[in-house]
């Protein structure tokens, strides 16, 4: 196979949560160990940072990547989903794993692979840790798909953990307290590893702090923690947050490694982290007259923050490109939308997306009013011809509507 066929084949045989949903998900490790052990346990070989989180791990791991680039040191970066090519979810230096790499591990493995009946996300995280071994990375920057507890990233012994924050997001596998997501999410926490923990609930700081106690793990509290946060290439109102704890990560990497890192580093890491590691959709600015807005927030604690930004933007009316997924619960995103912004309503093109006439009367509902599109592109289009140069066009609720703007 080539590598769009190793790719499809990929994708098609062994299914992806964020294509399919609950079929997908595994409720333990057995498989990612049994596929770690066939690959020599690369993941043993490896210095790595572990991210989890419900919002902000993908932003905060490229942060942390950028910055130890701009230090000199050779990072391998793991992060889902992809938006534009799946090689984006594995990185050295900002370039993608080689096409060839992908054929090749597939092509090596793909009996075992088969025989071990493989979810697509275990398998790209033992791909992930084989390439980052043979390349022998200095430090690997490793993000949570779902969770933390059960995900396949979870076999890993890190040098620090971190945890950005706790909202209500796949509650189905979750829980549906903060509680109970803040559990899962703190299993990742490994005896004597410190962790960073950026935000907080009061619900959420006992889950941390009895699970670091009962591993004896230094606990920090980057919100908690008085310092300036440098300028960042990323510009949404929630990167502040995100920028606190990278930073908080990085005073305690200092502290129990050999790492070198300084404040100049730092700096430059935030500034050129989106040329550094090839970060996308993160409040990126795609146009200007009108100024056009993708950002992938998906879920209430996510959108609440990216909206009251977008409500301060200067624009004379503002359109909003809205598709979401299916197991969404509406009832708590729908409310956070202005009600005098013209909406396109789409369906991303996955198994998983919602259908857009669907969407849109439900979202008539809660007094928002538009034009149901039958797709992303067609809504953007329509989007475009509608708006005047003083508007404001936003384009969002699902990591995959804005995929297919790239």
């Amino acid at each position: 196979m080539n590598y769009t066929e190793t790719v499809e084949w990929m994708f098609n045989r062994l299914p992806m949560f964020q294509q399919v949903g609950a079929s997908a998900y595994k409720k333990d490790l057995t498989n990612t160990l049994a596929l770690a052990n066939h690959l020599g346990n690369p993941e043993k070989q490896l210095r790595c940072i572990h991210v989890a989180g419900t919002n902000g791990k993908g932003s905060t791991s490229h942060l942390l990547a950028s910055v130890l680039q701009e230090a000199g040191y050779k990072v391998g970066l793991y992060t889902s989903p992809h938006l534009k090519d799946y090689r984006e979810r594995i990185k050295i230096n900002g370039t993608m794993i080689p096409e060839s790499f992908v054929v090749d591990f597939v092509a090596q493995h793909k009996i075992f692979l088969e025989a071990q009946e493989l979810s697509f996300f275990e398998m790209t995280v033992g791909l992930a840790f084989d390439y980052f071994a043979k390349e022998q990375t200095d430090i690997n920057i490793i993000e949570v798909g779902m969770g933390g507890r059960l995900d396949s990233t979870n076999i890993i012994t890190p040098l620090l953990s971190v945890i950005t924050n706790i909202g209500l997001d796949h509650t189905q596998f979750l829980g549906d307290t903060l509680e109970a997501i803040a559990g899962e999410k703190a299993g990742i926490i490994k005896a004597s590893i410190p962790v960073i923990i950026g935000e907080y609930t009061h619900e959420t700081r006992t889950v941390f702090e009895t699970k670091a106690a009962q591993t004896q793990s230094a606990i920090y509290l980057a919100s908690d923690i008085q310092t300036q946060t440098y300028p960042s290439a990323l510009k949404g109102a929630y990167q502040e947050a995100n920028k606190k704890t990278v930073q908080q990560a990085l005073t305690v990497l200092k502290s129990v490694s050999n790492f070198d890192i300084t404040e100049s580093q730092i700096q430059a890491g935030f500034e050129n982290v989106v040329a550094n590691t090839g970060l996308l959709g993160r409040w990126q600015v795609m146009g200007d007259q009108p100024k056009i807005i993708a950002d992938t927030a998906h879920n209430e604690h996510g959108l609440r923050i990216v909206l009251q930004q977008l409500m301060e933007e200067p624009k004379l009316r503002l359109h909003i490109v809205l598709g979401v997924v299916n197991d969404k619960d509406l009832t708590k995103i729908l409310p956070l939308f202005p009600k005098d912004a013209l909406y396109y309503f789409c369906k991303p093109n996955i198994p998983r997306g919602l259908d857009a006439s669907v969407l849109g009367q439900l979202a008539s509902d809660f007094g928002l009013m538009g034009m149901v599109c039958d797709s992303v592109s067609n809504a953007y289009q329509k989007a475009r011809e509608q708006a005047r140069p003083d508007d404001v066009i936003y384009v969002g609720g699902s990591t995959f509507v804005v995929a297919e703007l790239f």
